[in-house]
């Protein structure tokens, strides 16, 4: 690039400034509140008086990520529900919860039986929300309070979010402070024996937060996932007894169910099997004796999983989250939620006469026949013929001659024909089934306004930012082509979702593709092209580090497989990965200070302090993943509290960055230099500080880095264009090769309350960025120092310890004049331009052309199958990368250490 063709620092910036309005005004049409209907549902009168409900209160027990194989499977926690299961006393399921499998939809789901919009998966980590509230929304909760009942909760807050003033007692918690096993649920706990002793409530709700948490931080094979299943079990067990013994409670329906389930990897919020399959046991002693129709008795207590599943989740019978809404309604002797899309579950309507069983199933028909007419004006019109209905043209056609069969059945029965009561709950049934999948499927009220004009103005700047790169390029170079081909690529790849799920190989090859055209380029320089085929090769090896993306999660990889069973190998590599930083900052940091001595014992204790910590991090999550050896110091530091161990780690390594930047501004260099520049120095610091926001395991992928990085700077010919493509493409290999994916499942807050005693929206949302971008971040940080050193280099500015070679025998060995030609200047060092324009003119278009693609994407196929699992959640990455990412690490950060090494050659 020519400097007279680089646009002005004003037009790059504004260019970034018109990324975000660009995604934001699309998700503004993308993610739209879905509509609901108003007021709340009362009986039809002309169905006569509603059947009597066999419960008048009801225990809702939520266990925040209670998958089913945590209550079910053989080696669970909860023997005393798998006893009351065998003993008829409890009908057991896996409730099927759709995507997104986040706290907030799903509670939206349990309580409204709809089908939440995408936007509450959002809309859940935002602590001060109150667009999202359900109060003036029919639900069961709002219908017993209607009746006169009275509710209490205690637990999550995400209910007194939802419902405002609807609990006449509460006591809530966060459900963001993943840190917390124990006090979360305590604070539950310790209400329970009061709340049973009263009779001033209909409805109790408890919802447990700790075995989430566990699984946040150590997964769901952690050690301290089967006792936290006893402690629940326990607290089943004892309100089954108070309802068997205390009369007050004779009547009373205990539900424990959990909103989601989780991964493998203990994070939960994508349509993975383990996610989407919480359990969910409805426990009475009414219920002895209730079976499965057809199923032989023996069988049903002693099977639990059918064979064909028995390496997966679905326990029991399969019923969908939203069924749960219309059954607790008719239980609870209250009206169906008017948006209810649910069917009552039928293995409970045992519980009633045959002739309440039908009222039952045409209520539910009714209120879903509702919402289906406001859905599709013509679906309740009579058909022409019964021939017709024999092959309905569409789910609606179909839907409606259901109901047509269905209504005509009921009428027979009800004049005494030759119908059973059980051939019309079967014809109900199977239209609210229909109905139910219909509209569960519709499309999204997207406002397609909005999403046009962000489309547009995405659009708009790709298209500007592409236009001054081109203009600014004299002739085509193996940067500018292959970074077109990758831009190329990239957007086509959006277009598919299987390659959204499994981006990581589109990054895997492009880095492999990239690196071996860079051994081919040296070695027709003379070069021996060692370097390129040495990161080649660790490449080989990162990309194996995490199974990521859907077809290979969970298959052998070197995190998850090989490091548990040699644990001595990882933290040698941890070791190994804190001391090649603590070298470079010992022999070649902090020399401009007369006092270098105390520097570097400075720097030495910031290094321990943060592997300190990561070890007592280790200890409490994973006793098992630390080895004998470092006992010691476990035992050491486990006086002091994590939190204290995380600050006293955080305090040292932001003061190394501060004096770095106080030494590099104040401190002027007296002789040769023979320290590291400041931004490399500083690189170390950050270094440090992501490792810390890092799980162990993925720790030695830093030395892999490091490595990468010492092997770029030794490619003679490396021009500062190819510098930032690499850069580019290793901060996404850096991203997927520390297990990120495109799926909301993958999003890791094991680290994000490091350091921190309560939930506070900005710390743990900036601590959950740094630690799932950790790879982005590094290279973002270390991107601009290379730039800049490899530009100092080829122009021949001592900015590196002074070779045989004087300045001038230097600087004629290398391509100044390419140097020259392809930076622009504002800054000037001994008459050699300098600048950072280029590479975030780089960065700006890709990342606009990206955003543009995912955008166009989603528009295109807006009705996809898959919008809301897998395109969805790539436009919520895609808002990060744009937004986050380029703005604030490639644009700000980057410019900060680029400055930095600009204040190193005063």
């Amino acid at each position: 690039m020519k400097s007279r063709s680089l646009p002005a620092w004003s037009t790059i910036l504004a260019l970034n400034l018109l990324l975000p309005v660009g995604i934001l005004l699309f998700a503004k049409g993308f993610f739209p509140y879905k509509p609901f209907l108003p007021g709340l549902a009362t009986f039809e009168e002309n169905d006569g008086p509603a059947p009597k409900p066999p419960f008048k209160k009801l225990v809702f027990m939520v266990v925040d990520a209670l998958r089913s194989d945590f209550v079910f499977a053989e080696n669970s926690g909860f023997k005393f529900t798998q006893s009351l299961i065998r003993a008829g006393k409890a009908q057991p399921f896996t409730a099927h919860a759709t995507s997104p499998t986040i706290t907030m939809p799903r509670v939206k789901a349990i309580t409204t039986g709809s089908v939440p919009g995408f936007l509450d998966m959002i809309l859940s980590f935002a602590e001060s929300d109150t667009s999202s509230t359900l109060a003036t929304q029919d639900t069961w909760l709002a219908q017993v309070r209607a009746r006169g009942g009275d509710l209490v909760m205690y637990g999550d807050d995400t209910w007194l979010r939802i419902f405002p003033g609807m609990f006449k007692r509460h006591d809530g918690t966060t459900s963001f402070f993943v840190s917390d096993f124990t006090e979360v649920d305590n604070n539950v706990t310790r209400h329970i024996n009061d709340e049973l002793r009263q009779d001033d409530w209909s409805v109790m709700i408890m919802h447990y937060l700790g075995l989430d948490h566990i699984g946040h931080k150590s997964g769901p094979r952690s050690p301290y996932m089967i006792p936290k299943q006893q402690e629940m079990d326990l607290i089943v067990e004892q309100i089954f007894t108070a309802i068997e013994e205390k009369e007050h409670l004779h009547d009373t329906l205990l539900v424990l169910l959990g909103d989601h389930g989780m991964n493998d990897a203990g994070n939960h919020g994508g349509s993975g099997e383990g996610e989407t399959s919480p359990a969910l046991v409805l426990m009475s002693p009414k219920f002895l004796g209730l079976r499965p129709e057809g199923e032989d008795e023996d069988e049903w207590l002693q099977s639990p999983v059918s064979p064909e599943d028995a390496d997966g989740f679905q326990f029991y019978k399969t019923v969908e989250q939203s069924d749960i809404a219309p059954s607790l309604a008719g239980m609870l002797g209250v009206p169906i939620s008017k948006n209810n899309l649910g069917v009552f579950i039928p293995d409970l309507l045992k519980l009633w006469k045959p002739k309440d069983r039908v009222h039952l199933m045409l209520q539910n028909a009714r209120q879903l026949l509702a919402i289906a007419t406001a859905a599709y004006p013509d679906f309740h019109k009579p058909w022409p013929s019964r021939e017709h209905c024999h092959h309905p043209s569409s789910d609606v056609e179909e839907a409606s001659c259901l109901w047509e069969e269905a209504i005509e059945y009921h009428e027979k029965w009800v004049n005494g024909g030759p119908i059973s009561e059980g051939d019309v709950i079967f014809l109900m049934t199977k239209f609210a089934s229909k109905c139910q999948s219909v509209l569960s499927g519709v499309a999204s009220n997207y406002d397609l306004r909005f999403m046009g004009a962000g489309l547009a103005v995405m659009l708009i700047s790709a298209g500007i930012a592409v236009s001054m790169a081109v203009k600014a390029v004299q002739k085509p170079t193996l940067a500018a082509l292959s970074l077109t081909a990758m831009s190329i690529g990239y957007v086509i790849m959006m277009f598919a979702s299987s390659f959204v799920e499994e981006e990581h190989h589109f990054w895997y090859w492009v880095a492999s593709a990239w690196f071996m055209a860079l051994f081919i380029k040296e070695c027709r320089a003379n070069s021996s092209g060692a370097a390129p085929i040495f990161i080649l090769v660790i490449l080989r090896l990162v990309r194996r580090w995490n199974q990521t993306g859907q077809k290979f999660a969970g298959a052998p990889d070197i995190a998850n497989t090989f490091f548990p069973g040699h644990i001595t190998i990882l933290w040698g590599l941890i070791i190994a990965t804190y001391t090649d930083i603590l070298l470079k900052l010992l022999k070649r940091g902090f020399t401009r200070h007369p006092n270098r001595v105390l520097l570097c014992a400075f720097a030495f204790t910031v290094g321990i302090s943060s592997l300190g910590f990561k070890i007592s991090f280790a200890a409490q999550d994973a006793p098992d993943m630390v080895p004998f050896w470092l006992e010691k110091v476990v035992s050491t530091l486990q006086d002091m509290t994590l939190v204290t161990q995380a600050r006293g780690a955080f305090v040292a390594i932001f003061g190394g960055m501060a004096y770095t930047l106080f030494e590099s501004v104040f401190i002027p260099s007296k002789g040769p230099y023979l320290g590291q520049p400041a931004s490399t120095v500083f690189h170390h610091f950050v270094t440090l500080f992501l490792i810390t926001q890092t799980r162990p395991a993925n720790i030695p992928l830093f030395l892999c880095f490091s490595l990468i990085s010492s092997s770029l700077q030794s490619i003679s010919s490396l021009t500062p264009t190819e510098i930032s493509v690499s850069v580019l493409i290793l901060q996404f290999v850096g991203y997927f090769c520390f297990g990120g994916t495109n799926a909301i499942s993958s999003v890791d807050l094991s680290n994000a309350y490091n350091g921190v005693e309560g939930f506070n929206i900005l710390v743990v949302g900036v601590l959950t960025f740094v630690s799932n971008w950790a790879g982005p971040v590094y290279w973002a940080s270390h991107g601009a120092a290379l730039l800049r050193r490899a530009i100092e280099r080829d122009a021949g500015i001592a900015s590196h310890p002074p070779s045989s070679l004087s300045a001038t025998e230097d600087a004629k060995q290398s391509p100044v004049n390419e140097v020259k030609e392809s930076f622009s200047s504002s800054q000037q060092d001994d008459g050699v331009t300098i600048s950072y324009k280029p590479h975030v003119l780089l960065m700006t278009c890709f990342h606009a052309v990206a955003a543009g693609g995912v955008m166009a994407a989603c528009w295109a196929l807006r009705t996809h199958l898959f919008i809301w699992t897998v395109f969805s959640p790539k436009y919520l990455y895609a808002m990060v990368w744009t937004v986050l990412f380029q703005g604030l690490m490639n644009v700000g950060w980057g410019s900060v250490v680029w400055w930095i090494s600009g204040n190193w050659i005063r």
